[in-house]
């Protein structure tokens, strides 16, 4: 993925809320009282920041927000350039104190094996080093979505049935976790509760049913907004579809059931699956239907219980 993308993704609110993550991040670590008393304001590193395993990177762009967020809270430091320096080549020269620079060797998507350097960062030591572990943090947790990700979509592969991640993400990391799931490939559901209304069962058995609870939604939603109900069993689609809607989620069933199911509703209306389905049935599921697919399958598991990734920041001597 090109920094564009990642740029595209984070507008907006989306952006606000990443930029918030991150200083609270920072705020979380506080002062770095061992980098303030080893290194002073003079003080210049290169540091490089290498996968330390098989992966698929997410969250590079993260790198220069982060030190920037950082020397915000440290007098005197502001960004200088890009990877065409000799700070970044290798070379002997380094910033000037109080300045850094960023360079990446890898895009958002790509698949690192272990020892791939990604990214050199040079600069002030303290922004660097109070930085380093917030940086690591993000890579660590957004390559391992990424990772996680890239497997479910490589299970599906050439079933035409495309993989949703859910809201099942980290407080405060909602836009992060689904920026990863697609550096890996992955489609993203609904970001918040207004991109799509979905009537769940708690809505459906507050209203007295599904029919009753499509009414009531939608005499209050502006008439672009799409919607999506939960149904259990084969008569609860059939009710959503007769309602209209725009997409119906088969929930936890089994695959004889899905095709079954799938087999009755009118092919204009979308269906996704969820509930149950992990690396070892997804292909079950996806071929479930005789005469017609799924359109979607999704999986909390990508973004909920995702194996972090594993990076390191090294120091590169003079």
């Amino acid at each position: 993925m090109p920094r564009a993308a990642f740029d595209v993704f984070f507008r907006g609110p989306a952006r606000e809320h990443l930029i918030r993550a991150v200083r609270e991040a920072l705020a979380e670590d506080g002062t770095d009282v061992a980098a303030n008393a080893v290194f002073d304001a003079r003080d210049v590193l290169r540091a490089e920041i290498v996968a330390k395993e098989d992966t698929v990177l997410a969250g590079l762009p993260l790198v220069p927000i982060i030190l920037a967020e950082t020397a915000a809270s440290e007098p005197g430091a502001r960004e200088t350039g890009t990877s065409a320096s000799a700070a970044l080549g290798g070379g002997s020269a380094l910033p000037a104190p109080g300045e850094w620079e960023t360079a990446a060797y890898a895009e958002d998507g790509d698949c690192l094996t272990a020892g791939a350097v990604t990214a050199c960062v040079a600069g002030s030591a303290r922004v660097v080093l109070r930085a380093e572990r917030v940086i690591l943090n993000f890579l660590c947790r957004l390559s391992g979505i990424a990772a996680l990700t890239r497997k479910y979509v490589n299970a599906l592969e050439g079933t035409g049935v495309r993989l949703l991640d859910t809201r099942k993400t980290a407080p405060g990391l909602r836009y992060p976790d689904k920026y990863a799931v697609q550096a890996g490939g992955g489609c993203n559901h609904r970001k918040n509760l207004y991109e799509m209304a979905m009537l769940k069962d708690t809505h459906i058995e507050a209203a007295g049913g599904i029919t009753a609870a499509v009414q009531r939604l939608r005499a209050h939603l502006p008439p672009h907004v799409p919607v999506e109900v939960e149904c259990r069993t084969s008569s609860e689609a059939m009710e959503a579809a007769v309602c209209g809607v725009s997409r119906i989620m088969l929930d936890n069933m089994s695959p004889e059931m899905v095709g079954s199911t799938l087999a009755m509703l009118p092919p204009h209306v979308e269906v996704e699956l969820s509930g149950g389905i992990d690396l070892h049935n997804i292909r079950s599921f996806a071929f479930a239907g005789a005469k017609r697919r799924a359109d979607f399958i999704s999986v909390g598991r990508i973004t909920h219980s995702a194996p972090a990734a594993d990076f390191s920041m090294r120091i590169c001597r003079p």
